[in-house]
């Protein structure tokens, strides 16, 4: 007889922990912010990189293009191989970064600014494509852009990757 009475206790004392840890699972793995799981792909598939940064140059006209590399594969310069396209590739594909809010954003500049995570040069876009890698090139230019001129380049990318919702 005492052999199930402790049986019992030790029920009673698990059954609330366990029915806790059980809430505690559905509540993070079911109704967690799953949207920094879904942003990224779902938006990369409907806007590719490679297009993206023609509408950045559209809109801002001044940006540094930072163009001037050769390619590794044929030796020219790789005009397309713009500083906004691989900002873009370093922000969505490098860091993982949602490209729809204005703080990732700000993140991926600040990185650039040497003021939060440091850059892999190994594995900056453009490494492996371009005879020189554009980081050193790409750094001295987006430190010279002004606080206006990085917001305003904030708020385009915000505004490419969220048209539907446009607000400056």
């Amino acid at each position: 007889m005492q052999m199930k009475q402790q049986k019992f206790l030790r029920w009673q004392f698990f059954s609330p922990f366990i029915i806790t840890l059980m809430t505690v699972v559905i509540i993070v793995f079911g109704t967690g912010n799953t949207n920094l799981l879904q942003i990224s792909p779902a938006i990369a598939q409907r806007i590719s990189p490679s297009d993206i940064w023609q509408k950045v140059y559209e809109q801002i006209p001044d940006f540094p293009k930072e163009n001037q590399y050769l390619s590794k594969e044929t030796g020219k310069i790789a005009e397309n191989n713009t500083l906004a396209t691989r900002l873009i590739k370093y922000h969505i594909y490098t860091k993982g970064r949602a490209p729809n809010y204005r703080l990732d954003w700000k993140l991926t500049l600040a990185d650039y600014l040497d003021a939060n995570e440091p850059i892999d040069a190994n594995s900056y876009p453009g490494n492996d494509s371009l005879r020189k890698n554009p980081l050193d090139g790409d750094l001295i230019a987006i430190k010279n852009l002004t606080r206006l001129q990085r917001n305003n380049l904030v708020q385009v990318l915000v505004n490419i990757f969220n048209p539907k919702n446009q607000s400056n």
